[in-house]
């Protein structure tokens, strides 16, 4: 790893299965609504945040200098940035995000079965006319109406809605089978219709699901056969990874993946090596829009950007410039590479994961938490940042003697920078499932959110 002072030279480097058994509450109470309330007073935006900067391509992937910088970091606003880039304490649909049940692996050749099952379960409720579509409407314990009835119908027809259950009363039945809907669909499992996410999910069309199970079935043949004994899955759709040895789910995460216009690339490789408190190296494409910009705004004000952020620049040639020097307003500063040290708000956390692949992107940590707490994920440039990053490095060092969980813990304060090839061979996935059944029954759905599943549908995540 090179030291700060060294020269930067050659320009930018290059850097779920089932959760219904552990998710569905025991109780008919439905949990208050978090931070995916919609119908009672939380902004919208609360289901989306502000970009965060992974960009892959050859000029290298990378954290995002406006994710928890650039975009209002805690450098230039920290005494409210600060709360708002982190997980909010205590919130029940924030713990069932972060805690996903482990079950069964999305890329078990177990799920082929399951999936055609499936395919022909849900020929026959297209066949049938689908299921009705349910109104935006807050729908809790103790709603009553026409409202109620049509969601009493639609998750009788996609088979959530069993046993008993007064049509036009929201009973405990209705609860279960709200809860039953929303774990299927890796949202949480409040059991009451509050968030827009529940309500997009409700109303794609059985169309539009037969045409995801069809399409990632071909998906599941293809790779999971393929799999090896020991990987790491990133499940693009999902936003959620997966460590996996012997046909078991080791460790399940919350994950940031890319959003549409910047998706996160499908891939096979192998772990080359954990880097631990890294430099960030800024891509070309968040130099011209982001970096640039800030950088005047600060000169405007006398201030130094790259002071600011803990950030250096370098000529062409490798060589450090001076910022004393730096003109934010010519055409010299498009030229320029920069990289931000390590410190405590650095873009990509502390944590980051390498393996060799075309399009540069990697796993990592990030400064910005409370990205990891909300429902719909598809928040970077291409990079995946995962939910306690420092639980999966230390798996994937398991076959390196000396290294545990406390040592890597310790890191992030030491601010130490070292890099660990991982000696125990370890595949990674970047795939795209979005649907597909497990042997207990359970019919599995996320966002087709590339449309990739020949099914294109304007769904209001």
């Amino acid at each position: 790893m090179q030291k700060s002072s060294d020269k930067f030279r050659g320009g930018a480097l290059i850097a779920t299965a089932s959760l219904v058994a552990a998710l569905l509450i025991a109780s008919v109470e439905p949990s208050s609504a978090g931070p995916f309330n919609w119908f009672k007073g939380r902004n919208q935006q609360d289901q989306t945040s502000p970009s965060t900067g992974d960009s892959p391509g050859a000029s290298g992937g990378g954290g995002g200098l406006f994710g928890g910088l650039f975009g209002g970091g805690r450098s230039s606003q920290p005494s409210t940035e600060s709360q708002a880039s982190e997980l909010p304490l205590g919130d029940p649909e924030v713990a069932m995000i972060l805690n996903p049940a482990l079950s069964t692996p999305t890329l078990a050749t177990q799920n082929i079965g399951p999936t055609k099952a499936a395919i022909e379960q849900y020929k026959g409720i297209v066949a049938q006319g689908g299921w009705p579509s349910v109104p935006a409407v807050a729908m809790r314990p103790g709603s009553k109406g026409q409202q109620i009835v049509t969601l009493h119908r639609r998750l009788e027809v996609s088979g959530d809605l069993v046993g008993m259950s007064i049509p036009d009363e929201y009973d405990a039945a209705l609860v279960a089978a709200v809860k039953r809907f929303q774990a299927r669909h890796g949202l949480p499992p409040t059991g009451v219709i509050d968030s827009k996410a529940t309500v997009a999910a409700l109303n794609v069309p059985a169309t539009v699901r037969l045409a995801q199970l069809e399409a990632n079935l071909k998906r599941l043949q293809k790779l999971a056969p393929h799999t090896a004994n020991r990987y790491v899955l990133v499940n693009i759709p999902a936003a959620q990874v997966e460590a996996v040895e012997n046909g078991r789910v080791i460790q399940r995460h919350a994950a940031v993946v890319g959003k549409p216009e910047l998706p996160t690339p499908e891939l096979s490789s192998k772990v080359k090596e954990v880097n631990f408190n890294p430099y960030w190296y800024v891509p070309r494409s968040i130099i011209q829009n982001d970096l640039v910009p800030k950088g005047r705004e600060f000169a405007r004000a006398g201030r130094d950007m790259l002071a600011a952020y803990h950030m250096q620049a370098f000529d062409p040639d490798g060589n450090p410039v001076d910022p004393r020097t730096i003109d934010w307003n010519g055409q010299a500063v498009y030229t320029y590479n920069y990289r931000q040290l390590p410190w405590a708000e650095n873009s990509l956390g502390y944590i980051k994961i390498n393996f060799p692949n075309k399009d540069a992107v990697y796993m990592h940590d990030t400064p910005l938490k409370s990205l990891f707490g909300k429902a719909i994920r598809y928040e970077s440039h291409g990079c995946v940042r995962v939910h306690n990053v420092a639980g999966l490095a230390d798996w994937l060092l398991q076959g390196n003697p000396g290294w545990n969980i406390n040592r890597i813990r310790s890191l992030k304060q030491t601010g130490e920078q070292i890099s660990v090839p991982v000696n125990r061979s370890t595949a990674v996935y970047f795939a795209y499932i979005s649907a597909w059944a497990t042997p207990d029954g359970q019919v599995h759905f996320r966002p087709d959110i590339y449309n990739e599943d020949g099914a294109a549908y304007a769904s209001a995540l």
